[in-house]
């Protein structure tokens, strides 16, 4: 078995992506994935994996947005139906829930769609064309 046809069968989707979420490269798991709060840094500052051929894009925030809608539909739901509630309160608790959730599992998420991109050799993450 070549070398590069080993290093392909390495990749594992689960374990990159969840090195991606704790914002670890997705190669070792050690060096950090952003350089700022969603800056994906150049190369892991370990073991010298490039990192910056992502595509991320769009995509995490859409998912962000999914994931804290759903978690605010269902909070509001159960609160109209457990508690006489206030329209106040809703704009008091769940105005900031919905700005100050995002931001925070942003990043995270973000990275699980790095590793994804990493572990499926997508866009610059797999070998180069010219070596075929």
């Amino acid at each position: 078995m070549t070398e590069q046809a080993r290093t392909l069968d390495e990749r594992s989707v689960g374990r990159a992506m969840w090195r991606g979420t704790l914002c670890r490269c997705p190669h070792c798991g050690q060096g950090k994935m952003f350089r700022a709060y969603l800056k994906v840094a150049d190369a892991c500052n370990v073991c010298g994996e490039e990192l910056n051929h992502h595509r991320a894009d769009d995509f995490p925030p859409y998912i962000a947005i999914t994931i804290v809608g759903h978690i605010i539909i269902f909070l509001m739901l159960h609160m109209d139906m457990a508690y006489r509630v206030e329209p106040i309160t809703y704009i008091w608790t769940m105005v900031p829930l919905a700005i100050v959730m995002p931001l925070a599992i942003l990043p995270s998420i973000k990275g699980s769609i790095v590793g994804l991109q990493w572990a499926n050799r997508m866009y610059g993450f797999g070998p180069s064309r010219s070596a075929d």
